[in-house]
């Protein structure tokens, strides 16, 4: 949503954030780019202005942000947290044609009794589905349509399988997947560099 073309004009960053970004920016040729793995946390962050529906100006959305360490890596600003939002994904899915998601901060969620997950937007009474409004304006209006997941209660930054995740963490990653139409191909469950597996 920070693309300077396809985001949230104006509260977009300065270059190209697509996988088109890639081609003009290293200067590379589109036959270059084999594979693109979405990086999708296991909620929605944002820093600054603009519009984010699914945030959580609240308990939840400061704990995401403690728990998750939630600070901006150049400004050092508190990034606002929110609830996973796949209409997003969705609408990155079509710019970018993800061939697999990394889910990353999945731990973060651990101890919340019930996840809400965005699925679509409703604007004036009609479907959003992985599409944006033309302009900010109108994406303020949008309202998110949520399901509820159960949440879990474990530990689980020494998984290393997908089995072993607690069922409803699994019931999560798999909500995900169906959603969006894409596999999980990794899994993050902690702040190092070994707390992450491969699910494919």
């Amino acid at each position: 949503m920070l693309d300077m073309d396809f985001g949230t004009y104006p509260y977009v960053t300065s270059s190209s954030t697509t996988i088109g970004g890639v081609c003009t920016g290293l200067g590379l040729p589109p036959q270059s780019v084999e594979t693109t793995i979405a990086i999708v946390k296991a909620y929605t962050t944002r820093v600054g202005a603009g519009p984010f529906p699914t945030y959580l100006p609240c308990e939840i959305g400061d704990r995401l942000q403690e728990v998750g360490h939630e600070w901006g890596a150049t400004t050092g600003r508190r990034r606002k947290c929110g609830w996973l939002d796949l209409n997003v994904v969705n609408y990155a899915n079509k710019l970018n044609g993800f061939s697999s998601i990394n889910i990353t901060k999945l731990d973060v969620l651990s101890g919340i009794d019930t996840l809400r997950v965005a699925t679509h937007y409703e604007l004036n009474g009609k479907k959003l589905d992985g599409s944006m409004p033309a302009d900010v304006n109108e994406l303020a209006k949008c309202t998110p349509v949520y399901v509820d997941l159960p949440g879990w209660s474990e530990d689980i930054t020494k998984c290393t399988t997908f089995e072993s995740l607690p069922l409803n963490a699994q019931n999560y990653l798999r909500f995900i997947e169906e959603q969006t139409q894409v596999p999980v191909s990794w899994v993050g469950t902690g702040p190092a560099r070994e707390e992450m597996f491969n699910m494919m």
